[in-house]
Order: structure tokens, then sequence, then C-alpha cells
């Protein structure tokens, strides 16, 4: 899973994070506005979640450095202000089937006292270049959130065309569709921002 360690990061995080100064445009859209789901390999999001939230943004770099820093995953954490901790399970390039754990710190939640979410990830679809697709449960005690994840990257003049959709499930989050959203909402945005950032810094 993956837009949980951020989307569970502070608003003021996500709007520092977009502050990117021409280097992506934000293009939100929610899913009553989005025409279908995005897919990877003709698989997508879990249609039946509440919790769902679509965005994206032109970044304006190589689809080459765009694609090396999404998936480079053990240095997420050089690059993403919300993931304080992230190493790979498996060897080798990003691939079907490849896992990963990661940390974010977690703020003040009413589930659970605990100061950290453990999340591990599972690409279930990829292609090299195009998208990326994985699942799997962020953890604390006493919460659980079950995420699918999917990433696309069109290469459009300028730059790359970066779509990311996300669904959350579980018990906490269920029972709070707007707050789950928002937050969720929060956390794709920052994701975005500090994906552009970075991809800046690299081109310079």
């Amino acid at each position: 899973m993956s837009g949980i360690r951020t989307a569970l990061s502070a608003a003021a995080l996500s709007a520092a994070a977009l502050a990117v100064l021409g280097t992506a445009v934000p293009a939100q859209a929610d899913a009553a506005h989005s025409p279908a789901p995005l897919t990877c390999r003709g698989q997508g999001v879990d249609p039946a979640a509440q919790v769902r939230y679509r965005t994206e943004a032109v970044i304006h770099a190589p689809l080459s450095t765009v694609w090396r820093l999404q998936t480079d995953v053990a240095r997420w954490p050089s690059w993403q202000h919300a993931v304080s901790g992230a190493e790979r399970l498996d060897r080798g390039p990003l691939r079907a089937g490849s896992a990963f754990h990661w940390t974010t710190p977690l703020p003040p939640n009413p589930a659970t006292t605990a100061p950290a979410l453990s999340i591990t990830s599972t690409v279930r679809q990829l292609k090299r270049g195009a998208c990326i697709r994985w699942t799997g449960p962020a953890l604390a005690e006493g919460l659980r959130i079950d995420g699918v994840h999917v990433w696309t990257f069109t290469p459009v003049p300028g730059g790359v065309l970066v779509r990311t959709e996300e669904t959350h499930t579980g018990p906490q989050v269920d029972a709070d569709v707007p707050a789950a959203t928002a937050i969720l909402r929060q956390g794709l945005d920052a994701w975005l921002g500090d994906l552009a950032n970075a991809a800046a810094e690299a081109r310079g």
C-alpha cells in the first residue's frame, strides 16, 4: 500500500510539498468526475471501497527520472517527507511479485496510540515505464487499513503526466468515509509534490 503513509501526514506538509513553483501542475479528480478507474495491465483499485481518491500532475522531467524515483523504494525516505523507513523484501528491479516494507510516523489517532504505521506492499502488476499497481495492509495497534494503489506514467510535451488512484478499506476508515477520504487526498497530493520536487532536483 502507499498513499496511506503520506495520507496520514499533516495538512501543512501536504501544502508545503505542493508548492512546486511550476514543477508540477496538480489536476485533482475524485471518483465522481473520473470516467473510469486507473488500471495497470487491466487491474484497478477496489471497486467496492468507499474511501477512494484520484489525482494527477504533470512533472517536468524525463520519464526515466520519474520512473527511477518512484520504483527505487529503498530510497523513498531521501525524498518523501512522510516515509521514515523503507526496505525491499526482494532484489533486482521492481516487478510483479516484488514486496517492500515501509513506515510512516502516525499523528494522534483515536484508533491507536502507536507512534508509527507499518506497511507491507506487494506489486501485483507492473509495466516498465507505464504503470504500477500494488496492494497491502497498513498496520498499527488497533488499526488496519487495506489499500490498493495504481500509478500510471504517460509522456507528454515537456514531461510526464503522472496519475494515481488509491482505495482504502477497513473498519476505522469505513466508520468515517469523508474524514478518511480527506486524509487520503492529503497524502496523494503530498506524494505527487514530493515526487515533482525530487525530479526537479535530479534534473538540476
